[in-house]
């Protein structure tokens, strides 16, 4: 928070003076969008950007060239020249208007200083899918089918529709592409072979604003002749159950639903030069399929008698086609789906398979994850094999259900989930055989959170080659790696991946089977340790689109995006509580500075503004009394405090966008109402003379110090370490104060603390959380059998502390253009070994403690330049590959602060050595 408002701009790279100069750069590694050649944008500005693959010291680009052409058009249709720049990333098209459905090649090459340039890199591509809403030429279809009357009338049998339609492939093909959105949920097959292998397509979105459709390279699976597209819908969140989950909020009234609906276009594209298009439209057939209820909640039966052998192929049996209609689909704009597809992304064999009564079987999967389970049986036609699905166990060994039951509706607390909705929301599927041989299915339009799957209707006895579970979640690219030598760390740190991948499908979610919603608050306190593990920059541009899609007609900002009702504390209008509204300029800001992504603060701008006007609207003497707060600490949480803390951030990130956009009277003015709040804030909530602010609390405390709203800062320091002491060096703080604890004590040299209180094993801390059996993160620090769920990733922000600080990989300007590695050892510690991928390329921390001596290992990518920080006691020698760079006093290259030796650096490998003389 310290550097909130104080940015670079614009970066000078400045070698060390110790490092060798080598040979000039080739760029690697092509991006479009964020993507290598992404197939299918829709933006006539696309970004482009590149790094480089070198070992070599002292390698920085100050120019560079970059050529675009047209597939069978003219020779270029951009052409920047030498560019002097040393800019690498977010480099906007800025030549010829790009054409609909077209695919560009693009090479550049970088120059250093007075070298030669480089030789052109390989090509790369990016094709264009609809640039405008007139490209499309397909219709919304349905199967003619009406929505219930009745709410109670939702849960019964509803089969979903299938699609399909024959096409002629007539001349030989260049290309060929399939231009799709299939709400809620789409599977499409052509000639019978499932087309990709995305599941849950397309994502999540506020559809009376947006909707995303998926395109597919099919020109492979096409032959000559006659071929068949087949088309399978599922509800998804497009046509919910009007569920009132939590006995209060029901999907069907916030968000614009509908029947399943489909649409699609075919682009053939002939050698020739010429093309043909199919879209959908009346002429397509539609006939029931076997999927006879299906809910993102409740879960998918799919009854296998009903099948249509040969739907997608063709010579289809039976006669139970008909013409589709045409619908009305959403009212949203459709718009290419860029963020990373959901996908099957492991498999899980289970450990072990009980009978825990005649028939009753729990199949346990040795670790908590999202998804769903796959069976393999062979029975009699007509058996029903159900599957229910949770996270923990009974004592008596049965299936503990309750927390993940939908919206908490559990007949255990009588609360009412509407007319027709079960008394307890289970997560379940159910599969009836055809009685065919060896039957193997899964379900494809749900998923859920769990462990232990119970069976029952099983013909026989299931062993565990009969049943899998298929973990899915957003195909996010690993960017972290992280290891140490306490193994509980380690083991920490595993939790939090299985956590973080089971809560992204499409939103991040909050948790995988009770609410599946997108959290404001979840995401300002887990961004950073999510960005430093994945790539995230699609995901969460998508993100912020779904918070401005949802921003109220006032300016407010909703609780969740997409919004599901859900407004606790909020402001009115619908609007969330100030530290989830927060999400929304929280992330764009992490995309500045992960990413250097500007046009995301440029594209949101006035949305911020007006939430900040309407914040100020609210407002009570310039302050705020009411939110949510720190979330399940475990303390009394400082609920008015934080709300003005809260507020004081919005306006802070008000003030850095506007200077970042270069709006200076914006910048001041913003700027000023966020002095006045912090001002404010002190004299309302700081007990005068003792640092005391608010209730006392390590939330209170790590809110004023995170915020520098202190000015007894030594003070209010001496309350939090009297409150750590208190608690025994455990963490009694929630969801905010966790991020914050991190923070401050990392950088404020109080390192040790950290460790402590990271390193507890019993309650509360995570060490407790794993001593439980935990696999995943909980929802709250006491164990979970009832309400909270045990798959949540809002105390996974530890993570971040394990890189930020353990590794000692922080940012020092946007997108990772200058680094800081800073090594901060505490405890026990021996080793850490670590890497963060930035936009940049790979940043690598390794180090080790010796005996009178620190070795640290970094590499810094080309293009970029780092400050290390090694740890070096007084009169101890500072060695840079062997060669002394460093003593105490006596070097020019080498700065002392606090305990470390700190060395200005270019690009390169170095490899650091701190010695103390006895």
């Amino acid at each position: 928070m310290k550097t909130l408002i104080s940015f670079l701009l614009a970066l000078v790279l400045v070698p060390a003076s110790f490092a060798q100069r080598t040979s000039f750069l080739q760029p690697a590694h092509l991006t479009c969008e964020y993507q290598s050649n992404p197939l299918g944008i829709d933006t006539d500005t696309p970004r482009l950007g590149w790094n480089f693959e070198t070992a070599a010291k002292d390698q920085y680009q100050s120019a560079y060239e970059i050529e675009v052409r047209q597939e069978g058009g003219p020779s270029t249709v951009w052409s920047t020249g030498k560019v002097i720049s040393n800019r690498n990333t977010q480099i906007d098209y800025k030549g010829e208007p790009l054409r609909s459905f077209t695919r560009y090649y693009w090479k550049v090459r970088t120059y250093h200083e007075h070298d030669p340039p480089s030789s052109w890199s390989s090509e790369a591509w990016f094709e264009t899918a609809m640039l405008k809403p007139s490209d499309w030429r397909a219709k919304w279809i349905d199967n003619g089918s009406t929505l219930p009357a009745r709410d109670e009338d939702f849960y019964k049998d509803d089969p979903m529709p299938l699609f399909r339609k024959t096409l002629n492939v007539q001349k030989k093909l260049a290309s060929a592409r399939l231009y799709i959105s299939g709400l809620g949920y789409y599977e499409a097959y052509l000639n019978e072979k499932k087309i990709g292998d995305h599941v849950l397509d397309p994502g999540w979105t506020t559809y009376k604003k947006e909707a995303l459709y998926v395109v597919h390279d099919i020109t492979p699976t096409l032959k000559a002749g006659p071929n068949v597209i087949g088309i399978m819908l599922g509800n998804g969140w497009w046509d919910p159950l009007p569920l009132k989950l939590f006995g209060r909020f029901n999907l069907r009234t916030v968000q614009q639903t509908g029947r399943p609906c489909v649409k699609a276009e075919i682009h053939l594209n002939y050698t020739d030069g010429t093309s043909d298009v199919i879209g959908t439209d009346a002429s397509w057939q539609t006939a029931n399929g076997p999927i006879v209820r299906n809910n993102v909640y409740l879960g998918e039966h799919y009854d296998a008698r009903l099948e249509i052998k040969g739907w997608n192929g063709l010579k289809p049996s039976g006669n139970a086609w008909k013409n589709a209609s045409l619908a009305e689909g959403p009212a949203g704009a459709l718009h290419a789906q860029m963020q990373p597809p959901i996908r099957i992304t492991r498999t899980l064999k289970p450990t072990r398979i009980l009978e825990i009564k005649p028939g009753v079987y729990i199949a346990d999967m040795g670790q908590n994850f999202a998804g769903v389970a796959r069976i393999t049986v062979k029975g009699k036609k007509g058996t029903r094999v159900s599957l229910r699905y949770g996270e923990a166990l009974l004592p008596d060994g049965t299936l503990n259900y309750l927390t993940t039951v939908a919206g908490q509706l559990k007949a255990l607390w009588n609360m009412n989930g509407g007319p027709g909705a079960p008394a307890t929301a289970w997560q379940e599927d159910s599969y009836t055989l055809k009685g065919e041989g060896t039957e193997t299915w899964s379900p494809r339009f749900t998923f859920h959170g769990f462990r232990y799957v119970e069976i029952t209707g099983w013909p026989g006895k299931p062993t565990v080659d009969n049943i899998e579970g298929l973990r899915m979640n957003a195909d996010l690219t690993r960017n972290g790696e992280f290891a140490c030598s306490n193994a509980m760390f380690n083991k920490i740190h595993e939790a939090i991946q299985w956590t973080f991948l089971s809560n992204v499908f499409s939103v991040q979610s909050d948790c995988p089977g009770r609410e599946k919603m997108g959290y404001g608050a979840d995401m300002v306190v887990t961004a950073d340790a999510f960005m430093y593990n994945f790539d995230m920059s699609t995901f969460y541009t998508k993100a912020v689109r779904d918070f401005a899609n949802e921003q109220r007609p006032g300016g407010g900002i909703t609780e969740t995006a997409p919004y599901t009702g859900i407004a606790d504390k909020g402001l009115g209008d619908e609007s969330g509580p100030l530290g989830w509204q927060l999400g929304f300029p929280y992330l764009q800001e992490q995309l500045y500075e992960f990413y250097g992504d500007e046009r995301i603060i440029a594209t949101q701008y006035d949305n911020v503004v007006r939430q900040l006007a309407f914040l100020q609207s609210k407002a009570i003497d310039g302050l705020f009394h009411w939110d949510i707060s720190d979330h399940v600490a475990i303390d009394p949480k400082p609920e008015a405090l934080s709300a003005s803390a809260f507020y004081y951030h919005h306006a802070l990130l008000a003030a850095k966008f506007a200077g970042i956009l270069k709006k200076p009277e914006d910048s001041v003015k913003y700027a000023k109402l966020a002095s006045q709040t912090r001002q404010r804030i002190a004299e309302k909530y700081l007990v005068p003379h003792t640092g005391r602010f608010d209730n006392g609390t390590q939330s209170a405390q790590l809110f004023a110090l995170w915020y520098d709203l202190s000015p007894e800062k030594d003070k209010t320091w001496a309350v939090l370490m009297s409150e750590f002491a208190r608690h025994k060096d455990h963490v009694a703080s929630g969801i905010f104060g966790v991020k914050m604890m991190f923070d401050v004590l990392r950088q404020s040299g109080q390192n040790e603390v950290a460790y402590r209180i990271a390193n507890q094993k019993d309650y509360p801390g995570w060490g407790f959380m794993l001593n439980e059996g935990a696999t995943t993160l909980w929802e709250s620090w006491e164990y979970p059998d009832n309400a909270p769920s045990q798959n949540h990733p809002m105390f996974g922000s530890i993570d971040e502390w394990f890189y930020r600080s353990l590794l000692g990989i922080n940012p020092l300007a946007p997108g990772f253009r200058k680094i800081q590695i800073k090594p901060q050892p505490a405890g026990d510690l021996t080793w850490a070994k670590g890497s963060y991928t930035s936009i940049q390329g790979k940043i690598v921390s390794d180090w080790k403690k010796e005996e009178n001596r620190f070795l640290l290992t970094v590499s810094i990518p080309a293009n970029t330049r780092g400050e290390v920080w090694v740890p070096l006691t007084p009169g101890g020698d500072l060695k840079e590959n062997g060669t002394i760079i460093g003593k105490e006093g006596m070097s020019k290259h080498v700065r002392y602060v606090d305990g470390y030796g700190v060395v200005e650096i270019s690009s390169g490998d170095y490899t650091f050595e701190a010695t103390t003389h006895n």
